[in-house]
Formats: C-alpha cells, structure tokens, sequence
C-alpha cells in the first residue's frame, strides 16, 4: 500500500462513534480506558503479583548452597531408670548448635539459580503478553461499545422511518391510493426494525457489561479513538519485528534456557558433594549424675569441626532417569518455540489481512451508503409519481440501513485488526500507548531488585490486599444511547 493511501485509510479508522453522533467534551477516551485497566484491572494485578511470587524462585535456590545454622535444644526427665545403671542422671538439657557450609554440590546450585533466573525472565515476558491481552480485550470492548451505539442509533432511527412511513400508508389506502397489501408490509417491515432495534439495545448492554468488567468503571459518552500508531507498511516487516519482539515467543526462548539447566541440575546427582560441618553440645545434668558426685563434672561443653564428602556409588539408576526426563522436558520446551514462533507468524500475517480488509470493506461500504442514500431518494420520489410501490421503497431503507451497519462493523473491525496487529508485533504496551513514564509504569524489575540478596529469615511483606477494583456498586448498564453534541464537529463515523 503506499504511504498517501494508508495515511488515507488510517484517517478512517481514526474515529468510532454514531454516523451523526459526535462525542460530548466530557466523555471518556479510549487512552483513560487503557488507564484505568492498566491500573485495576484484577488479572493483570494478579500477573504482577505471580511474577513477584517469581521473583522469590531466585534467592529461594540461592539459599541452597549458603550456609546454615540451626539448633537443637533437648530435656529428658527420667520417669524410671535401669537398676543396672548406677551413674545416670534423673534429668538431662543439651543443646548443640550446628553451622554447615557447602562448598561443591556437582554444579546444582548454580543451575538451579540460572534456571529460576531464566524463568524470571521469561515470566517479565509473560507480564507483558498479559498487559497486551488486557488492552486488546479493553480496545475491542471500547469499539464494541462504540459501535453497538451506533447501530442502537440506527435501529431506532430506522424504526422512526418505518412509523412514519406506516403511517403514510395508511392513510393513503384510507383514500383508496394504495392496497392493503402496501400497508400489511409496511407493518411487517416495522416489527422486524422493532425486532432488530431491541436486539441492538441487548447487543449494546452485552458490550457495556464487557467494558465494565475489564475497565472497572461504567463507559461515558465514549470519545473515538485516536489513530494507532507503528503500524507497519509491509506484512513482512511486522513478521520480522514480531519474531524479535513477541513476548510470547521471548517467554519460550526463556524457558527453553532454563529447561536446559535443569538437565544439568537433574545430572549432578551423579556427581559428590562436599560440605563444611562444625557443631558444639552443651549438657547439664543439674547435679544428678552419679547422685551429685562431685568427681563427675554436671555441666560440660564439646565441640567439633569437620568436613563431609559424599560420593554417590550406585542409585538404582536414579540421576540417569532423572535426567534423561529433563531432557525430554528440554526437548518439549524447545518443540514450543517452534509452536510459539509459527503462532505468532500466523497471529501478525493474520491481523494484517483482517486489518486490509476491513480497510477495503470500509471503502466499499462508503460507495455502498452513499449510493443507497441516493437510491432511497430516487425511489421515494418515483413511488411519488406512482412508479414504484411501497415495497420498493421498504426494500431501499433497509438497503441502507444494512449499508450503514457494515460501514459501521468495517470501522470497528479495522481497528480492533490493527490494534491486534500492533499486540502480535510486541507494540501493544503501556509504554507504547502513551500511559505513562518510566517513573510511573509498574516496573517488575524493582521487586527482583528489592528481594535479591535478602537472607534474614524474619523478613517480610505486608499482608497482601486486593488492589483491583470492583464493580458491584456499578449501576447496570441501560441500552441508552448519548444525547447528539449539534455544536460539536461531527465524526467521520
């Protein structure tokens, strides 16, 4: 396509609202939608907090290979001792304190990091295939709302037209002009537009419910979208910045890394292991041993240091079996790279033909109302004169109002496709989309900064509460359609 007949077709989708309804200056836009989501809404809060859970996979395999310290405390009374035992204490505390180091574990540990820091990585990915999702899903349901208004709009106006027009009918066969024929289908033709109108208004509701569910909030007088920006020229250069860009596919590279060193944790059981070990035992026998004696000492203090090799012989072929599954696992995360590259291939060359064609539909369904539009006219003025019947006329107001409608699903259509295009290619962003800055954007960076490295025992988060909002005193949604702004600019739509 060339840039002057894209920068054309771009301008048709830079707006959604009612063909002649234009947006009161109060109303919502579709960037404080995005917002909104991107603030409350509950899925994507709770991805965040899964990748924070993530985060915590890193220092929790570090903590195998630092060292250890724990304590055991223990007291026995004598209920009743052996007649043959002379010198045993009634009553007995010891405590030993144990300090252990491991120094080599086959190379476990450090896979085990590397593997939770590749899994970390991947689920950033994941974070932001979540955020494209919910604004796709927040970008479809603004444009479904938008154009389910419009086709309330229509309808009803449709239904006006017909009352009119059954009027009309009437009256003329009341002076003997027409048959009862014209007025039993101008009747006909009312109670389908009825029909019709109130499946629109149920279609509206539907889309309305959508919106609040994802957004959190009710949809006010909603604005048309602005234009999307980075949309490609050329479908092969999408493929090209998806295949680099897609956090879908990013997520699978990741996990594939990380499949491959838990192969090489799942083989170090093999391999042996060294630690440092150094303890203390502290007994008191509070001067019952031997009955008091004081030839025997009743407290006393031992301490040991030393070092602990363990060398694995033979485990029934345990390590081998355990790594030849990791590396079947390895294999399947690699076989999903491949699956994930060829879905987002398909998901970009997809959303790119949708998007043309909706572009092309939009055209045709322009030529197609205005053509309509003067077809109805025509008829009406021969029916006039008596050249054409009722019937005639019916068939070119509905004609039209079909002509609109598409016209109307066209523009919806081409820019839920463009935006989708936009996701597919990794362009689908807060940042992308202009909701904020680099100091106002959940970074899941920071939380893996803020837990690394931390190794008290005791520490901890807040209790956790729900951020989200929710949506229970949010009053039904009506299939109400907004009041036309006459002073406002009217949409292209």
């Amino acid at each position: 396509m060339r840039p002057s007949a894209l920068a054309k077709t771009l301008a048709y989708t830079s707006a959604l609202a009612t063909l002649s309804v234009a947006a009161p200056v109060s109303a919502d836009t579709l960037q404080e939608a995005l917002t909104e989501a991107y603030l409350s809404n509950p899925t994507l809060l709770a991805a965040r907090a899964n990748q924070r859970a993530n985060d915590e996979n890193v220092p929790i395999q570090q903590a195998q290979g630092l060292p250890g310290i724990n304590t055991t405390a223990t007291y026995v009374e004598s209920i009743q001792k052996s007649q043959n035992s002379f010198n045993a204490p009634d009553r007995t505390l010891q405590v030993n304190p144990q300090l252990t180091v491991p120094i080599y574990s086959g190379g476990a540990v450090r896979n085990s990091v590397k593997a939770a820091e590749e899994r970390v990585t991947a689920g950033r990915a994941d974070l932001r295939a979540t955020e494209s999702s919910i604004f796709s899903q927040v970008v479809a349901a603004y444009m479904d709302v938008l154009r389910n208004e419009a086709i309330v709009a229509l309808n009803a106006n449709q239904v006006e037209v017909l009352k009119v027009n059954l009027q009309a009918t009437s009256d003329r066969f009341e002076i003997g002009d027409l048959t009862r024929t014209d007025v039993a289908q101008s009747q006909s033709r009312l109670a389908t537009a009825q029909g019709n109108f109130q499946g629109a208004q149920s279609n509206l509701i539907s889309a309305r419910e959508t919106y609040i569910s994802l957004v959190g909030d009710a949809p006010d007088s909603l604005q048309p979208p602005p234009p999307l920006p980075n949309l490609p020229q050329d479908v092969n250069d999408a493929v090209d910045f998806a295949l680099d860009n897609n956090p879908d596919l990013i997520a699978a590279k990741d996990r594939a890394k990380a499949a491959g060193f838990d192969t090489e944790v799942a083989g170090s059981g093999r391999l042996p292991n060294l630690t440092l070990f150094s303890g203390a035992t502290y007994t008191n026998y509070f001067n019952t041993l031997a009955g008091g004696s004081s030839a025997l000492a009743q407290r006393e203090t031992t301490a040991n240091a030393g070092v602990r090799l363990t060398i694995p012989i033979f485990q029934g072929g345990l390590p081998a079996a355990r790594q030849r599954q990791a590396a079947a696992r390895e294999s399947a995360a690699l076989e999903q790279v491949i699956a994930a590259e060829r879905n987002v291939i398909v998901q970009v060359r997809s959303a790119w033909s949708s998007w043309h064609a909706s572009l092309a539909v939009i055209e045709s369904s322009q030529l197609a109302v205005d053509a309509a539009a003067l077809s109805l006219e025509g008829v009406k003025a021969e029916n006039s004169i008596g050249n054409r019947d009722i019937l005639d006329v019916l068939n070119a107001e509905q004609e039209l109002l079909s002509a609109r409608v598409q016209l109307v699903t066209a523009r919806r259509n081409a820019y839920v496709a463009g935006f989708s295009l936009l996701a597919a290619m990794g362009r689908a962003e807060a940042r992308d989309l202009g909701l904020g800055d680099e100091g106002t954007l959940y970074d899941p960076v920071e939380n893996y900064q803020r837990v690394h490295g931390r190794i008290w025992d005791w520490d901890r988060d807040p209790e956790p509460v729900a951020a989200s909002t929710r949506t229970v005193d949010i009053a039904a949604p009506t299939a109400e359609v907004p009041e036309v702004d006459e002073t406002a600019p009217k949409s292209e739509y």
